[in-house]
């Protein structure tokens, strides 16, 4: 199969990729000549989906609420704050079950005490888009093959002070979304770096007991994916993430945690780029003329630092691409938990708006969360959105140690 061929598969791919992620606001286009809505898209979306019920059951926040066995993936300058000696967690999330019913993604971590001030975790992601059917540019038949993508984590976390707390993580990212039909194609991978950090303090809200936290998190700081020997690299999600907790002791048996986390992808954004008077780009040089906007071909760091800057309409479009999270939790006892959120996108950026809901039980070592996702909008193809999550923790007092 020619060049053409290829890219006209990875164009195909790269669509089912902005419908997994819910960015369903480009009107058809793939190029950012929509003057109005310019999606940003990168390469392995599914690195940043929420991959656990707890979070996703608060409107996908999680940077400052209390540690778990998932803080690798939300801020893991947490996991130095985590009470247990160690714990895991697997998480299973079918996606997209209104269009397909063999996608789906399953998240994997652990992590283990070293002593009151260090944590160590491991965390493994497998998304699998299930059965695709292959074409050619000219739409001949390739043959169905299994799409499938992967990430394995290491993370060191510490604390620097009673309050205080930072972490690391060292990814490893690999994709096969086009398989071994074509014969033609080869794996893309990356390597990435997360960083956190995490600070909460004990405050008295007059008779209340209450705990404030705020946490910060950049993730996924790597290198381009590249399927082909092209010259066709795309940014992975490198996203900041920052955000606030607070949690109010009501009673003995009764907590209440209300938290908002802010996000915005450091990646570039799409410019407006010129066209003929058929529609057709223009070209100078080998390169797509732009008339308003930066050309999104840069290297990482000034892809990076440059995503603040970029926007074709400036400082309003740049405040359109920060997505909220906002969420509350609710505890009995530290054995039932409710959960409720909401997530918001600006329109231009993709309109993902909805509001979720989870439950949580705990006995003993064992716990299970469920979260639902409600769209805001009918037919979303983020509707019915379930994920599934088992927890297992040794708590402090089995140790016979005092971690904190």
């Amino acid at each position: 199969m020619n060049t053409t061929g290829i890219k006209g598969i990875l164009g195909l791919l790269a669509l089912l990729f902005i419908v997994n992620s819910g960015l369903m606001a480009q009107s058809g286009t793939l190029n950012g000549q929509d003057s109005l809505r310019r999606v940003i898209t990168t390469a392995v979306p599914f690195i940043s989906f929420a991959p656990d019920s707890r979070a996703s059951g608060m409107g996908d926040v999680g940077v400052a609420t209390s540690a778990d066995a998932n803080s690798v993936h939300w801020n893991n300058g947490k996991l130095a704050f985590i009470d247990s000696k160690f714990g895991a967690s697997i998480s299973y999330s079918p996606w997209l079950a209104t269009i397909t019913n063999d996608m789906a993604l399953y998240y994997l971590s652990g992590y283990y005490k070293i002593d009151r001030v260090q944590t160590v975790a491991v965390s493994m992601r497998y998304f699998d888009l299930g059965s695709i059917q292959l074409t050619d540019d000219t739409g001949g038949l390739l043959g169905v093959d299994n799409p499938r993508e992967g990430a394995v984590d290491a993370t060191y976390s510490r604390k620097l002070s009673e309050n205080l707390g930072i972490g690391v993580t060292a990814r490893y990212i690999w994709s096969n979304i086009i398989g071994s039909v074509s014969g033609i194609s080869q794996k893309g991978t990356s390597v990435a770096v997360d960083v956190g950090t995490y600070y909460n303090k004990d405050l008295h809200l007059g008779r209340t007991n209450a705990n404030l936290a705020l946490g910060a998190h950049v993730s996924n700081i790597g290198q381009k994916v590249t399927y082909s020997t092209d010259d066709f690299k795309d940014f992975i999600p490198i996203n900041l993430r920052l955000g606030a907790a607070l949690k109010l002791e009501l009673d003995p048996v009764n907590t209440l945690t209300f938290a908002v986390d802010f996000n915005k992808l450091m990646v570039p954004t799409p410019p407006i780029y010129e066209l003929d008077a058929d529609g057709n780009p223009v070209y100078q040089n080998g390169k797509r003329v732009i008339v308003r906007g930066k050309d999104p071909d840069r290297n990482l760091i000034s892809g990076m630092f440059g995503s603040f800057s970029d926007a074709p309409d400036g400082f309003s479009e740049e405040m359109a691409e920060i997505m909220i999270s906002a969420g509350t939790e609710y505890w009995y006892r530290d054995l039932f938990a409710a959960r409720a959120g909401y997530f918001y996108e600006a329109e231009s950026k993709g309109g993902r708006k909805y509001f979720t809901l989870g439950v949580g039980f705990r006995y003993q070592k064992f716990g299970v969360d469920f979260s639902y996702l409600i769209p805001g909008e009918q037919d979303h193809p983020l509707a019915e959105t379930i994920r599934f999550s088992l927890l297992f923790d040794f708590a402090k007092g089995d140790t016979g140690e005092d971690l904190n």
